[in-house]
């Protein structure tokens, strides 16, 4: 049984909304965002990962999302360099601006189940609020530092260890290949 679901879920839509939505570097090549309407998409399927269902993302909407993303990067950026007090000041300024307080919600057929943010919110605010939430809980237990950013070469992606040992270090099996591949180029003669 998984009482965290909800933590777990908006804790996977920070994960993805920044690394869809932050430029930087990714998997060995420069990565710019998405703009315009592949913005809207990349957006809306970030929001997939966090559990949302269904329903496009207006420009407006990504725009507000893109914003959050950059706040959400230095939380993970925080924690990847060994700071997490800067990390969880980061949070507690995106908790104190959005307001972030539980509250059970039904919808889409749902049975009640935890949200946090009010009903009146716009999508970016929602969507800080929850993040922000899901991210306090990381970093006030001992499993802050399962979230990191990936240490291949070029690569600035963020992640969320959930391996049992706690291990990982890449965004990706590519990144994590890529560093296996030239580790061995290197040891070669």
């Amino acid at each position: 049984m998984n009482f965290n679901s909800h933590t777990d879920s908006v804790v996977a839509a920070a994960v993805s909304l920044v690394n869809a939505l932050t430029g930087g570097q990714s998997h060995g090549r420069p990565y710019e965002p998405p703009q315009g309407e592949d913005r809207c998409t990349a957006a809306a399927e970030a929001l997939r990962a966090g559990g949302r269902r269904g329903g496009g993302v207006t420009p407006e909407e990504a725009a507000g999302l893109t914003d959050v993303a950059a706040r959400l990067r230095t939380v993970f950026a925080s924690v990847g360099a060994g700071d997490v007090d800067a990390a969880a000041r980061h949070v507690n300024d995106l908790l104190s601006e959005t307001g972030a307080r539980p509250r059970l919600d039904r919808h889409d057929g749902e049975p009640w189940h935890l949200h946090f943010h009010g009903p009146d919110g716009d999508m970016a605010g929602d969507w800080a609020a929850s993040c922000a939430t899901g991210l306090a809980v990381v970093l006030g237990g001992d499993l802050y530092d399962r979230l990191g950013v990936c240490t291949a070469p070029a690569c600035d992606r963020v992640y969320v260890d959930t391996s049992r040992n706690g291990t990982r270090r890449f965004c990706s099996t590519a990144c994590q290949n890529r560093v296996k591949t030239a580790a061995f180029r290197a040891r070669r003669p």
